[in-house]
């Protein structure tokens, strides 16, 4: 089912049920804007008629997270993107935020949108993405295709931005993140000055830990994996909440976030968990920069679903 109109910023809205679950999808950035199981929210969702705040379930491509001052250098050439993070000179979170996507598929169980990202200052490549919802009993599964039809090698990253919410307060939340290395970063432009081992500080969530007041975005790396997957869970004091799982092969680095905001009614709504590719400022590091062949493609996935109730 599709819900369309004229006014509404983020485009046609699409939905998917099944198996307890409910998802919305957004046309414009091919987000997920909310997902429900037996009525219980699992994500923190933004009103219809407003654009989309906070990066809230958004893909972020062709690069997550900031590049410092927006400049980075590929194949001996320079590279200058917009500052879409002013207040700190950063680029910040790609490209396909505020494009819109045009449905490929649609069934009772599968959504599938496609884009192309055309050449432009900064990114001079083409890029076809394709963005797929699908549920199965286990959940929602999360999935981005990049595709590289010129005839250059280009760079490309890509993580997914939802905020996690279990009942009552994040403060009140169980969480566990299963990484044995975090990112530090500079407390006023949040880039990457070298890591440190979780052990011993606040920062380490291996074990499932009650949040309390500590403010965290960071960067987590040395993913803990069983299976060679990691999950990331927020828990209330029922056991009762909702985890992300994906590959440590494909995502080595996940971005978490306390949403410490300055606006009431944004301050510390959810646990942003963004599972990426690549670190911070990757394009300037080349820090596992996906290398995306002429002719070839990259997949990625993720898996959300309802713990407990």
């Amino acid at each position: 089912m599709t819900t369309t109109d004229p006014v509404i910023p983020t485009g046609p809205i699409h939905h998917l049920t099944g198996h307890g679950y409910e998802t919305e999808v957004v046309a414009v950035g091919a987000g997920l804007r909310a997902l429900r199981h037996l009525d219980r929210e699992l994500l923190v969702s933004w009103p219809r008629e407003v654009v989309r705040p906070m990066g809230r379930g958004a893909v972020l491509a062709p690069w997550p997270n900031r590049i410092a001052d927006g400049r980075y250098r590929w194949n001996d050439a320079d590279h200058q993107l917009a500052l879409t993070e002013p207040d700190r000179a950063n680029a910040i979170h790609g490209l396909i935020q505020w494009v819109r996507f045009e449905v490929a598929e649609e069934s009772a169980d599968l959504l599938r949108f496609s884009t192309q990202v055309v050449p432009q200052p900064g990114y001079p490549w083409p890029l076809e993405l394709t963005v797929e919802y699908r549920l199965t009993e286990s959940g929602l599964t999360w999935s981005v295709i990049a595709g590289n039809p010129g005839d250059q090698v280009v760079p490309f990253g890509v993580a997914p931005h939802p905020y996690l919410v279990a009942p009552g307060s994040l403060d009140d939340w169980t969480v566990s993140v299963p990484a044995d290395t975090v990112l530090e970063v500079t407390e006023d432009r949040l880039l990457p000055v070298g890591t440190r081992p979780v052990e011993g500080t606040e920062l380490d969530l291996r074990r499932p830990t009650v949040l309390g007041d500590r403010r965290i975005d960071h960067a987590y790396t040395d993913l803990i994996s069983t299976d060679e997957f990691a999950s990331v869970s927020v828990q209330d004091a029922d056991g009762i909440g909702a985890r992300m799982r994906w590959s440590t092969a494909q995502c080595p680095w996940v971005q978490i976030h306390t949403a410490d905001r300055p606006e009431p009614e944004n301050d510390r709504v959810g646990l942003a968990v963004e599972p990426m590719t690549c670190p911070p400022d990757a394009f300037r590091t080349g820090t596992d920069v996906i290398a995306l062949q002429p002719g070839a493609q990259h997949r990625v996935d993720w898996e959300l679903s309802a713990i407990g109730g």
